[in-house]
């Protein structure tokens, strides 16, 4: 067997793998995961899935039936474990090996561990996996106060299952406030006060030391200040790691993720990385290396890859997307920020609804909206045409975004 193999079975190489056929390639094509499961979406499992509301049947993206009628060698529970660049060839952790024209990386990341957590604790969880969702969706049945650690969209995401299920949530953050790594000021102290309206308490700027427990389940997290918090359940969401180890192993070169080119390409032109495992050139800046987490960049890096595989190479260069439930808002960022911008407010962020246009200079370079639909369509179009409003032309509620593009068009 040679043709495409993908390693990793989520969103990325699933999308590779179909790409790949509907493009009309014809030779083998071999999708590794180390998981039992067919490839399923991760998003809902921090929202709907873990509110009860889509059932997880509705997680699976396609049927098993799909695999034999579009020629996809699955196979799950299989880790692989070596690459030899040298003969073309994996190797899994059942003892079989598959030789491959083309390798892809789409191994994603896992969730980064906390130093003082040692060992297995009832009580004590992460959320990555369907088995990491199914845990936490039954122990918030029965837990009272739950602390989470870490303000990022998963942790507080998770936080806004939990408060709307009734549960006492405190939520500890080392930095100085909530998604700061992520989005702006503005939109931080919104995400804020809608979570402390449903009852979450914050402690910002504070550092967990020890998890402690009693008869071997978790009862309380105690903060570098002394304070012990009572705890039923923890959930720690401190980020995440790319899986870049296999990579590595094989002399690929790895920088917080597996370092590609513009064509998602490694060093070694038979072997590409896509999704939350590869760090690639962001089109827009020069010489600046990303990362990013997003279904969007997994499904977009699939098909450039899968293009190139069948002939049609074209460098990835597509604008970033990214969504989160918080509180009862919808988030949706179009662009990225490095935190050096300067913010301009669209709408009332004294509200529920308005966007953040985030300029580096006079370039527009990010959008942040909050429960705003349109301007968050808009900017998608503006940012993937390059077309800057001016800062007066943002502010303003009453421009349309729209007639910039109309402009452009006419041009």
């Amino acid at each position: 067997m040679s043709g495409v193999v993908v390693l990793g079975a989520g969103q990325a190489g699933l999308q590779l793998a179909s790409s790949l056929r509907e493009l009309g390639y014809d030779d083998d094509v071999t999708l590794v995961g180390d998981e039992p499961f067919a490839p399923y979406q991760r998003p809902p499992l921090s929202k709907a899935y873990l509110a009860g509301s889509v059932p997880e049947a509705m997680l699976f993206m396609q049927e098993p039936a799909y695999f034999e009628q579009h020629r996809i060698a699955f196979r799950a529970s299989n880790a692989a474990v070596a690459v030899d660049r040298a003969l073309h060839q994996v190797d899994l952790a059942s003892g079989a090996f598959l030789t491959y024209d083309h390798l892809v990386f789409a191994t994603g990341t896992r969730n980064r561990v906390l130093p003082c957590v040692e060992g297995e604790m009832a009580g004590v969880l992460s959320l990555r996996t369907l088995d990491d969702a199914r845990n936490l969706s039954a122990a918030i049945v029965t837990a009272e106060r739950i602390v989470v650690i870490g303000a990022g969209f998963l942790g507080l995401e998770a936080a806004t299952v939990a408060t709307t299920a009734g549960r006492q949530v405190r939520v500890i953050e080392a930095g100085p406030r909530a998604l700061g790594r992520v989005v702006s000021q503005a939109v931080s102290a919104v995400v804020r006060r809608e979570h402390e309206a449903r009852g979450v308490r914050f402690d910002f700027s504070e550092a967990v030391v020890a998890i402690h427990g009693s008869d071997g389940a978790v009862s309380a997290v105690e903060l570098q200040s002394g304070e012990r918090i009572p705890a039923d359940l923890v959930l720690v969401s401190v980020g995440v790691v790319p899986n870049s180890e296999l990579a590595a192993a094989a002399g690929l070169a790895v920088h917080n993720g597996i370092v590609v080119d513009h064509h998602l390409q490694t060093e070694d032109p038979m072997i590409s990385a896509i999704g939350d495992c590869a760090a690639f050139p962001f089109a827009s800046e020069d010489g600046r290396t990303v990362r990013l987490e997003s279904v969007q960049n997994a499904v977009d890096q699939a098909r450039c890859v899968a293009e190139r595989i069948t002939g049609k190479p074209a460098a990835y260069d597509q604008v970033p997307l990214f969504w989160s439930d918080q509180a009862g808002l919808r988030l949706q960022i179009a662009g990225l920020t490095r935190g050096d911008e300067t913010a301009v407010m669209r709408g009332d962020p004294d509200g529920t609804a308005f966007s953040v246009f985030c300029y580096r200079d006079d370039r527009l370079v990010a959008v942040e909206s909050v429960s705003r639909l349109p301007d968050h369509m808009q900017a998608r179009k503006l940012l993937r045409a390059g077309i800057s409003p001016t800062r007066e032309q943002a502010a303003d509620p009453g421009f349309e975004l729209k007639s910039l593009l109309a402009l452009a068009v006419a041009a």
